[in-house]
């Protein structure tokens, strides 16, 4: 995600244009490119022609666009070199948290990432920047000093981890009415022979909940590479591990309810027991059925609020 690159997306979502990226099969994207491309990314597989990176889907250019190849049946052809198996037996654990703040003078930005990497790693991450590759020192101060200067706008900047253990996060900050709200992704890479993080997400998420006004976070595993890139083939998705529900949000929902619902899930209560956060066990990252029983829970909660 260069400047140039952010620049283009920029401009082509603010006079309501697509913009898609063109590229060989060799090309591999950087976490931060792809979690923030809206449209298509084309690949150009010189022996099949053109297809989709995230579906596999065909593609053809018509009426001024990149558009699925239908069948007679109208159904859409899978290509063939995006559904390459996986090499090796690296993995990627995911975690997707949201916090609020009070908007206030002396708000400092940027301490869950802090509190994460350091629980997740051991270090504090050692850069960030708005585009890459990265280029600045770890500062908590000067990242809230951006943010406080696009406000009301929102800020989407990007951290990375120490070299001894891949570690890439994306960060979108927004002012809304309830405050300022941090929209943060996580990536951890692993390789086959290493073990992902053996230390409990519970204390992780009891720490951000107490401290970092957690909202909720959902942590995943997937099989992925362990450099943190994406290629142009077909990934498994993500499995669901735990889901946690901070203490300002269960007591919006209704606690009684959050900590009763009709799916067999017994929350743990984390934290201080007068605002205790909801941790919800979904699984161990090998059972697929882990998302429809998030989504049931997710409805769940969403119906009570």
């Amino acid at each position: 995600m260069t400047s140039r690159l952010s620049d283009a997306l920029r401009t082509t979502t603010a006079t309501d244009h697509a913009l898609q990226i063109v590229t060989p099969p060799t090309t591999r994207l950087t976490l931060p490119t792809r979690t923030a491309l809206p449209n298509r990314w084309v690949v150009q597989d010189p022996e099949r022609g053109y297809y989709d990176d995230l579906s596999g889907a065909a593609l053809h250019w018509k009426n001024g666009t990149f558009t699925p190849v239908r069948n007679e049946d109208g159904t859409t052809s899978v290509a063939e070199a995006f559904k390459a198996p996986a090499e090796g037996g690296e993995r990627q654990p995911l975690l997707t948290l949201r916090t609020r703040h009070p908007a206030d003078a002396d708000l400092v930005l940027g301490g869950a990432l802090e509190a994460v990497l350091r629980h997740l790693t051991g270090a504090s991450p050692a850069g960030w920047s708005t585009a890459e590759p990265v280029n600045l020192p770890w500062s908590t101060r000067q990242l809230t000093d951006l943010a406080r200067a696009r406000a009301p706008r929102p800020s989407w900047l990007i951290a990375v981890g120490h070299p001894d253990q891949p570690a890439l996060t994306t960060m979108r900050v927004l002012r809304t009415t309830a405050g300022v709200e941090e929209d943060i992704t996580l990536a951890l890479g692993y390789r086959e022979s290493e073990t992902p993080p053996p230390q409990p997400i519970d204390a992780l998420a009891a720490e951000l909940n107490a401290e970092h006004g957690l909202v909720t976070m959902l942590t995943a595993l997937r099989a992925a590479r362990h450099d943190l890139t994406v290629p142009a083939r077909l990934e498994p998705p993500p499995i669901p591990v735990p889901f946690t529900l901070g203490h300002d949000e269960a007591r919006r929902i209704d606690p009684p309810r959050a900590e009763q619902p009709p799916l067999g899930l017994t929350p743990t209560r984390l934290g201080a027991p007068a605002k205790p956060a909801l941790h919800y066990p979904l699984g161990d990252g090998t059972e697929r059925h882990a998302w429809s029983t998030f989504q049931r829970l997710t409805q769940h909660l969403k119906q009570q609020a």
